[in-house]
């Protein structure tokens, strides 16, 4: 029997509706569905499409293993990630799984949903894993820049499973999909921040990714939190995109900390003395956007 195939797109795009001054903001509300979260220990695998430099590779290893690590100091990558313990069902804690490299381009350098979802396939499906594809910044994806920055899906087939593509837009459209990292290519023209990890393609996949994973494990088959119609849902993170720090508005992240060493932007300390940028997570106790400063 074939596997059906569901998809939630992570939309490009940091415009957020204008509120008029004299009008009460309406409470942001994600309905539960009723369906399974990700919850308890998950496995994230990870299949490197392309060529990552071990630098870059040890930046989202490093992301990967800070969402369940304790051992950063407040604001932390942890701290964040905890507001899906809110989510019913409990905490959820994940850790770095398999790692694939496929450095030769095996399936080209221009790629359909076809084709991530043979390489997501690389490592077996399980309900308790969430395999994530990653290409790089000289691979062409179906979509990519157009309309997403990353994809998540879900297998329903005799195994159930997950799965997460992004990817490194530094060269193609890092406007877009590495923002705030890079100047934008439409709306308000504000300054770019500095990336924390010297990187813009990889900090901006980085934020994509956070988006991604939240949004999985509280949406992981189109039956969890979401707004909207099941194609193309408001999930946990992408409800309050362009959103990074208080006082953010269309066209600026917010106030967020700097690196008095290097100027770095970030708001969150991770594994390994990192530092990242998170977004917003909508927070089911508050029916708000919810920031680390």
């Amino acid at each position: 029997m074939a596997s059906i195939f569901h998809f939630a797109i992570l939309l490009f795009g940091f415009v957020q509706p204008l509120v008029a001054v004299l009008v009460q903001e309406q409470p942001l509300v994600l309905k539960y569905h009723n369906g399974v979260l990700l919850k308890g220990n998950v496995t994230v695998n990870l299949i490197w499409y392309g060529k990552f430099t071990p630098i870059q590779r040890s930046i989202i290893v490093d992301f990967i293993t800070s969402l369940s690590s304790n051992r950063a100091p407040l604001p932390s990558a942890a701290s964040w990630w905890k507001t899906t313990e809110k989510y019913r069902g409990g905490s959820c804690s994940l850790k770095v799984g398999r790692q694939i490299l496929h450095e030769e381009y095996t399936l080209g350098k221009v790629l359909k949903t076809r084709h991530l979802l043979a390489l997501a396939s690389k490592t077996n499906f399980a309900i308790d894993s969430i395999n994530v594809v990653l290409t790089a910044q000289d691979v062409v994806v179906d979509g990519f820049c157009m309309s997403r920055c990353g994809t998540h899906g879900s297998s329903r087939g005799s195994v159930r499973g997950t799965y997460i593509w992004v990817g490194n837009s530094e060269t193609q459209c890092p406007g877009q999909c590495a923002w705030p990292f890079h100047q934008p290519i439409y709306g308000p023209q504000t300054p770019p921040l500095v990336a924390p990890n010297g990187d813009v393609g990889v900090d901006g996949m980085i934020i994509n990714l956070a988006t991604l994973l939240a949004n999985t494990v509280t949406n992981p088959f189109n039956s969890g939190y979401f707004q909207g119609p099941p194609t193309a849902p408001l999930e946990a993170v992408s409800a309050c995109t362009g959103i990074f720090g208080s006082g953010s508005y269309p066209g600026y992240p917010g106030r967020v900390l700097v690196d008095k060493a290097t100027g770095a932007s970030y708001n969150a300390h991770g594994f390994n003395g990192r530092k990242y940028l998170f977004p917003a997570m909508w927070d089911p106790q508050t029916s708000a956007c919810k920031t680390l400063v």
